[in-house]
């Protein structure tokens, strides 16, 4: 008689969403997994941990994140799973009865953001600089935090805010042309881009797709040591309704990111997107 193995329990950071609620819930049941999910509000308050103690076998993870992670030699590998995607335009704000207009008017001009490592500030960095023709290196960067990755320190063209700084009132203030910000959006500002769901529904048109925001990685000895684990969760993450993909669906989004993270100066090297899924078990595609 064949003896059933024992249920592996991997310690998880993944946030609470519609398409997770069914797994998070344990209403996706597994005879090889079970998920000890360790819930962090925002969800980004566990990507500092998984960079740099590895201190969850299982986590959602900032496409930039990992990206500057894969970049500086971190044991993560992604799997192409989508928690959190949308167009980024409406977050690049601006005092309401300030001189900005458009994203033209922001040449040259001191912008704040909370951490230039910032997955939206990616995406408004590089739309900013296909679309409009404004670089990264050519505007005034305030930052607020470090970045996840201990050993990227921020480019040249970057400070740090003064003690007593805010992102909210630099911006509402115009001590900052514009300010990039994250979820929850504050009131009192207006948008920089003056029809924001055109300048979303022009990148993806150009591109093809929404910007990735959050996806899932797990910890590189889970990958090397048990792939059937690796290939469950992902099963399981399907059952609950996650936006799944395949490496060649989400090759476009990497192979962009991962252009734009090496033009703002966010990695120490570019790579292929071969490279981004190294370590991947061969039966997911």
């Amino acid at each position: 008689m064949r003896t059933a193995l024992p249920v592996t329990t991997l310690r998880a950071a993944i946030g609470a969403y519609p398409e997770t609620a069914a797994l998070l819930e344990g209403r996706v049941g597994s005879d090889l997994l079970a998920l000890d999910n360790i819930r962090h509000t925002p969800p980004s308050k566990a990507f500092p941990a998984m960079v740099r103690q590895a201190a969850f076998q299982v986590s959602e993870m900032a496409i930039a994140t990992f990206l500057m992670a894969k970049a500086y030699g971190k044991p993560m590998v992604l799997l192409p799973v989508v928690l959190a995607e949308r167009a980024q335009e409406a977050a690049l704000l601006t005092a309401v009865d300030g001189p900005v207009r458009g994203p033209a008017d922001l040449a040259g001009a001191a912008i704040a953001v909370r951490a230039y490592s910032q997955t939206t500030g990616m995406w408004l960095r590089g739309s900013l600089a296909e679309f409009h023709g404004i670089r990264a290196d050519q505007q005034r960067w305030t930052t607020f935090e470090d970045a996840h990755v201990t050993e990227f320190t921020d480019p040249p063209w970057v400070t740090r805010a003064a003690p007593g700084q805010d992102l909210l009132a630099m911006t509402r203030s115009g001590e900052a042309a514009a300010g990039i910000f994250g979820n929850d959006l504050p009131s009192g500002l207006r948008t920089v881009f003056p029809d924001p769901e055109a300048a979303g529904e022009q990148f993806r048109q150009a591109h093809g797709f929404i910007p990735v925001n959050h996806l899932v990685v797990v910890r590189q000895d889970v990958a090397a040591e048990r792939p059937e684990l690796v290939v469950e969760l992902m099963r399981m993450l399907a059952a609950s309704g996650a936006r799944m993909h395949t490496r060649e669906t989400l090759r476009p989004a990497l192979a962009l990111a991962i252009r734009y993270c090496a033009e703002q100066g966010m990695m120490p090297r570019p790579f292929t997107v071969e490279e981004a899924w190294e370590g991947l078990p061969a039966a997911i595609r």
